[in-house]
């Protein structure tokens, strides 16, 4: 698909991504609100401009491959696909509904474009270290891209993935953590302290990019970055902020798995048009 490299644009895409998950969450009453909402620049980014893929051709074998280990995060994951052209936008609202291919985690068989089904958290890296080992055996000029959320690196298996990773020097290996600073319970620092992240990372030989989560500018050159390493995985800590773009939502570990009622979304998509209004006016 062809690329959008104007930064007013993907800011644009991903407004639309965010509203679609508003829409998409009021519809099925569940859902995870604030890491799709917070994760949505990293989503027009990545489906806009980084990914090498056809949205036409879902088994394209030279296509790079995004391992989401966070399914719970998937919302902003489908609306991206809908904006894409994977499928069409009217079946977002089918999320979470009997018999829909848009399940509240992702299932690759049910839906095209989706390579791995995510659930128990903590196992999208070691398929992605799978995959990204399969690509250099087979001398394959792809990359792998895997989006972990910062809760789930509480847990030892991610670990010995990253140290598979960097073993192997996978550097077609690209790991991004959503760090938004909150999990089911509260704040990650206050349940399991992951700080300081970026030595942790370093010192699994990993190279480390930081950058803000939510700027569309740092993103395009953190993944550029990110590309030309060699030798090592990557890893791009992406600061967040959860809920991104709904006042009563952003920073707010409540709505980690909570959707918005009728009347909420209805505030929550007055906001984000009077966002997209300021984004035109750039």
């Amino acid at each position: 698909m062809q690329k959008i490299t104007e930064i007013k644009e993907l800011k644009l895409k991903a407004n639309d991504i965010r509203k679609d998950v508003i829409e998409m969450l009021a519809e099925a009453k569940s859902g995870h609100s604030a890491g799709s909402l917070g994760m949505a620049d990293i989503f027009s980014v990545l489906y806009f401009n980084v990914l090498n893929h056809d949205p036409k051709n879902t088994k394209w074998k030279e296509r790079d491959r995004l391992i989401l280990s966070h399914g719970h995060v998937c919302p902003v994951r489908y609306a991206a696909m809908a904006e894409a052209g994977f499928f069409p936008l009217k079946e977002l609202k089918t999320l979470r509904k009997l018999g829909s291919r848009l399940q509240g985690h992702p299932h690759n068989l049910d839906l095209p474009g989706i390579e791995n089904t995510a659930g128990p958290l903590g196992q999208g890296i070691s398929v992605a270290t799978g995959i990204a080992l399969a690509a250099k055996m087979d001398k394959k000029d792809i990359k792998v891209y895997c989006l972990m959320g910062d809760g789930e690196i509480n847990e030892g298996q991610p670990w010995e993935a990253f140290m598979f990773g960097a073993k192997n020097k996978l550097d077609n290996l690209i790991v991004l953590i959503d760090r938004n600073f909150i999990q089911i319970d509260g704040n990650t620092e206050e349940i399991m302290p992951l700080d300081p992240l970026n030595k942790k990372f370093e010192a699994f030989n990993f190279h480390v990019i930081e950058l803000n989560g939510n700027d569309v500018k740092e993103l395009l050159e953190g993944f550029e970055k990110a590309k030309r390493v060699q030798g090592k995985p990557v890893v791009i800590i992406a600061n967040t902020v959860p809920g991104k773009g709904v006042s009563f939502m952003e920073g707010k570990s409540e709505w980690h798995g909570k959707a918005p009622n009728k009347e909420e979304a209805v505030k929550a998509l007055e906001e984000l048009n009077e966002i997209e209004k300021k984004i035109k006016e750039e």
